[in-house]
């Protein structure tokens, strides 16, 4: 009985030590996103940063020891809100050609949907419910990247965002221009979990000829990098919370 009670001791202690090392690990990985920003990354740099963040993932997905059947339908990614406020028309605004993730913020085309919200006077306020709108995740995941400050000088085209792994599925979603974040690198979320709420952060989003909006991607690793997918279908099949 000692000898079990011992082992299960040890096993808890060092499931505890592995838990800490997997924060670090999210950590390190949000620096290194925020080095591809800023440019000079090398792709074999890139694919060994994907690579380590994502096999910590699977691991603790081992030790979370829950079944969970993959989620075969998102939940809309702005509450209260549906496909019907995807700019474009039938989400023509996504175009993803000469995209590369390496390109940090200096990266060409447009590889999202713009979800516009009800915000005339620009003051992040949903005009219809006079609350904040709330950014929640798609789906279950992990938040591998997020930042969470931005000032109105700064050049940086996402202002204050988050990337998911959904391991399930094997993508990652991005999410840009937030007034605020509620989830740090390292953080488990489930689907339909407010994450941000809608803001104006980012270099572009934060002029005045700009309507409110979320910049939502989605992304499926390539050669180990990611390459951006066209959500449009599943967006509009997406639930309302």
């Amino acid at each position: 009985m000692q000898k079990l009670i011992l082992f299960f001791s040890l096993l808890l202690v060092s499931t505890g030590a592995l838990a800490q090392r997997d924060t670090a690990a999210f950590t390190k990985f949000n620096s290194f996103n925020n080095a591809v920003l800023n440019g000079g990354i090398k792709k074999a740099e890139a694919q060994k940063q994907f690579d380590m963040v994502l096999k910590r993932i699977a691991l603790l997905e081992m030790l979370r020891a829950e079944f969970i059947q993959p989620k075969l339908q998102w939940v809309f990614p702005l509450k209260g809100y549906n496909s019907s406020a995807i700019g474009g028309t039938h989400g023509n605004g996504y175009f993803d050609k000469g995209y590369r993730y390496l390109d940090g913020n200096k990266h060409g085309a447009h590889p999202a949907h713009d979800i516009f919200i009800n915000d005339k006077n620009q003051d992040y306020i949903d005009d219809h419910t006079g609350k904040p709108v709330d950014v929640l995740s798609v789906d279950d995941g992990w938040v591998i990247a997020c930042c969470n400050e931005w000032e109105s000088n700064s050049n940086m085209r996402g202002g204050k965002f988050i990337w998911i792994y959904h391991p399930k599925a094997a993508v990652f979603t991005y999410y840009a221009h937030n007034s605020a974040i509620f989830v740090k690198p390292g953080s488990y979320v489930t689907q339909g979990q407010k994450i941000a709420e809608v803001g104006r952060t980012g270099y572009n989003a934060y002029k005045k000829r700009s309507p409110t909006h979320l910049h939502f991607s989605e992304f499926k690793l390539v050669d180990g990098i990611p390459v951006p997918y066209n959500p449009y279908e599943q967006l509009k099949k997406a639930r309302t919370l």
